[in-house]
């Protein structure tokens, strides 16, 4: 088997959802890099304030992550069948548990926002910095949860590209607005890390609007409905929860190594976590298109395995680990290339400097693996039935692996950087699981049901 396919649609379908979803992404990154960059002119406080505020926006995201996941992997399935009956029922389970989960964190950060600080840091400027964005970002949340499951209902019928032009709708109302209101400028008070905050709520509402706007009066494809949400299909319920659950699982398992990952660092000083905030931007940004890549290879396996069309699968994905290998090395040198440029955009202290350096270093190394392995893993192996395997590896590593050699390496008094490599060792650790399971091609599973049986239940 050729190691890749000569299969000109593959790559023409790859590119053709690639780009778009790798374009929102980086826009995406832009909206919340422009709040990190234009905080990061007023010092560490500010800067590791806004990074530990934005934990819970993590949260948000991993548990919205995980219901797109549901979402793209059973609908791509069902759109390799042409059954959009069955992916607008889909949309809609998954639009209820976003709703949910959206109100839920919204209330928590709205509530005790200085609580939730004081979790990760008992550095005070940080904590109060914190506090300020938390309780006015926390609003963005339930927006961001809706907006996000509507594209996904989007790009799982391969609309990929309205999802780029709302974020660029955000982006613009984003960065104008925090240049406005961080800054006080056209007669606008100065407002700081507040500011910001004010910024994200405003840009957050637009891009919901838009995004529902478009699902529900202009989409020719799904035809989605208010009357959708109205009833909930019990056979796909079932499925949503028997397949999705694992992947929001999963989702949970990463927010909670994330906020372990801040709570350790947050144990050093406010230069440490403002290091780590620089680094993750960095890493985020190398990181959008391989995440355009990966979500694309998703719907292309949804939409292949969904139509019974195994051998072909198999073909794929010889050339897909190829593909993510490649963007690995490649991304691994953009980091490295970038660094010096990119830690001096940043008005921060030659400690929080010292830092980045370190921890770039680090990141240039492991996102090599993050590129094969994450990809290759939800791309494929996630993405074309087998979802569980994804829950469970992921959580044997961070709770068993991860987590403890960090907080061993601190009680052994190693160096920060060291403990900062414990925390990404499981991005390379987990390639040689993947090269193993991927070539097994055990993980090809249908999750379709006919449509008599996938017949309306409600409940």
């Amino acid at each position: 088997m050729a190691v890749f396919t000569r299969d000109k649609s593959f790559y023409r379908t790859l590119i053709a959802l690639a780009v778009p979803i790798s374009l929102q992404n980086l826009i995406t990154f832009a909206v919340g890099f422009a709040d990190n960059l234009m905080i990061g002119r007023l010092g560490d406080d500010a800067i590791s304030g806004v990074y530990v505020g934005n934990q819970m926006q993590a949260v948000v995201q991993m548990f919205i992550a995980g219901i797109e996941g549901a979402i793209l992997i059973l609908s791509a399935q069902y759109w390799g069948r042409k059954d959009t009956a069955s992916i607008r029922k889909v949309v809609s389970i998954g639009t209820k548990f976003a709703f949910g989960v959206g109100l839920v964190i919204t209330l928590a950060a709205v509530l005790f926002p200085s609580a939730i600080i004081g979790l990760f840091t008992k550095e005070s400027g940080v904590v109060a910095e914190g506090a300020v964005y938390l309780q006015i970002v926390g609003f963005t949340y339930l927006f961001f949860a809706i907006s996000q499951v509507m594209i996904a209902s989007m790009r799982s019928v391969e609309t990929a590209k309205i999802g780029l032009y709302i974020s660029i709708m955000a982006l613009v109302v984003n960065v104008s607005l925090n240049y406005i209101l961080i800054f006080g400028k056209l007669g606008f008070p100065a407002l700081g890390v507040k500011g910001a905050a004010i910024a994200t709520l405003i840009s957050r509402v637009l891009e919901m609007s838009v995004s529902v706007g478009y699902v529900f009066a202009v989409d020719k494809k799904l035809r989605f409905g208010f009357r959708d949400l109205l009833h909930t299909d019990g056979r796909l319920l079932r499925d949503f929860l028997r397949y999705g659950l694992p992947v929001i699982g999963g989702q949970v398992v990463w927010a909670f190594n994330n906020l372990m990952n801040t709570k350790i660092m947050g144990s050093y000083t406010a230069g440490v976590l403002a290091a780590v905030s620089i680094t993750g931007m960095l890493h985020n940004l190398i990181y959008v298109w391989m995440n355009g890549l990966s979500s694309a290879v998703g719907i292309i396996t949804g939409k292949t395995v969904g139509a019974g069309q195994y051998e072909k699968m198999k073909e794929y994905s010889k050339t897909v680990q190829m593909i993510f290998l490649l963007v690995g090395l490649a991304s691994g040198g953009l980091v490295l290339l970038f660094r010096d440029g990119f830690i001096g955009l940043y008005n921060a202290t030659a400690e929080a400097q010292a830092y980045s350096y370190q921890f770039i270093n680090v990141i240039s190394v492991t996102i090599i693996g993050t590129c094969y392995q994450a990809a290759c893993l939800f791309g494929l192996v996630k993405s074309g039935g087998d979802i569980s395997f994804v829950f469970k590896n992921d959580t044997i590593f961070v709770f068993l692996v991860v987590i403890p050699s960090a907080l061993l390496c601190q009680w052994l008094g190693a160096p920060v950087w060291v403990v900062f490599a414990a925390l990404k060792c499981d991005q390379i650790l987990k390639c040689f699981v993947a090269v193993v399971k991927i070539n097994r091609y055990n993980w090809m599973k249908n999750l379709t049901r006919d449509n008599k049986e996938a017949a309306r239940e409600t409940v």
